[in-house]
């Protein structure tokens, strides 16, 4: 049961938990689909993948994640994850840090204008 959600381009979103001190979202992400290229000064992230291959980006290296796999963005870190294969791609996203709102991103690279 998720707290709230929402659908976007790439895919989906939902928020399963939310705390002062974390974030946990299921992310989902469309075949051909990724996010932006981006950081955030306020949170790190934990990414779990549990159905597909993530192609993640991390600070410039491009290395696909399959199930079960853990990826750590370090808090400032430029990230991004797609899913180049046909096959859908979920994953678990633990936030930690002192803030969580959408408004700690900043985005070098957008598919959807939001740079």
């Amino acid at each position: 049961m998720s707290l709230y959600s929402s659908e976007t381009p790439w895919g989906s979103w939902e928020v399963l938990l939310e705390e002062s001190y974390c974030k946990v979202k299921r992310i989902c992400v469309n075949s051909g689909a990724r996010l932006s290229y981006q950081k955030h000064f306020k949170r790190e992230e934990l990414w779990t993948v549990v159905q597909g291959i993530a192609t993640v980006t991390l600070d410039g290296i491009t290395q696909d994640y399959t199930e079960g796999q853990v990826i750590h963005i370090p808090l400032g870190s430029f990230h991004r994850v797609a899913n180049t294969h046909p096959t859908p791609l979920a994953f678990i996203e633990i936030q930690r840090g002192t803030y969580f709102g959408e408004d700690d991103i900043v985005r070098t690279e957008d598919d959807y204008g939001r740079v």
